[in-house]
């Protein structure tokens, strides 16, 4: 069933209940009614990343206060997505680019790793958060990516669960991994690697992980940001929650 896109969507943090009204902070006023121009009884949509997605109504009691009210659910929430995605963090433009298409890749979490070439480091979460609510909220997403803190990248391969596979995106893999994908099923984490890649020593340890994939992401060498947007695409589509064929 296709999925008709609401013309407004708004994140809210608090649970989502029929009838049960929900302040708006300062910002979120400001935006439905001197951005968007809303008045009261305008019909929006909301979301939590639990409650699933709510038609909704807006009210303005008083000049400093505005309520929306859950009216009927539009969709039930889904299960959270199995693709994480790990990075070396980038520079500003960069990073939010690449937070913004993760979310709407469907990522389930973003980790972000520090190598021996990583450029920047220091993310401030809140931050990455906001990219993450204005993602979904133009996007459709309902499951927001939980954010991890930043660990170096031994200390993040070592935490990894038994049970999800390692996809390294290796500039000199020599093979596409496509078969391998295919075959693959639960939970993975997308590796990417910071501007220069990995050094000799990150390699071995990468290489040398059980049950890793390395995939190759074709025959031009790819920014990190794009390099991520095009790993998760290959991943959903194999092993992930895009409509596929696959062979067993």
């Amino acid at each position: 069933m296709r999925y008709a896109m609401p013309t407004h969507r708004l994140y809210v943090s608090a649970p989502i209940l029929a009838e049960q009204a929900i302040p708006l902070d300062a910002a979120q006023m400001h935006y439905c009614l001197s951005v968007l121009r809303m008045g009261a009884g305008a019909r929006l949509f909301t979301f939590n990343g639990v409650d699933g997605e709510w038609e909704a109504e807006l009210l303005t009691p008083s000049r400093k206060l505005a309520l929306i009210i859950p009216k009927r659910q539009n969709r039930a929430q889904p299960q959270r997505g199995l693709i994480r995605y790990a990075f070396a963090p980038l520079k500003s433009a960069r990073l939010d680019y690449m937070i913004q298409k993760a979310v709407e890749m469907g990522a389930c979490s973003l980790e972000p790793v520090i190598t021996a070439r990583t450029q920047a480091r220091g993310l401030r979460r809140e931050k990455i958060g906001a990219h993450i609510i204005e993602a979904a909220e133009q996007c459709g997403v309902l499951s927001l990516p939980e954010i991890a803190a930043e660990r170096p990248l031994a200390t993040w391969l070592t935490a990894l669960p038994a049970d999800c596979r390692l996809i390294f995106c290796d500039e000199e893999a020599d093979h596409n991994a496509s078969f391998a994908l295919m075959q693959a099923s639960g939970p993975a984490a997308v590796l990417i690697g910071p501007e220069g890649g990995f050094d000799a020593e990150e390699r071995a340890k990468l290489l040398g992980h059980p049950g890793v994939i390395t995939l190759s992401l074709g025959p031009r060498i790819l920014r990190a940001d794009t390099a991520g947007v095009a790993a998760l695409t290959l991943v959903q589509t194999m092993m992930g929650d895009w409509p596929r064929a696959r062979s067993h």
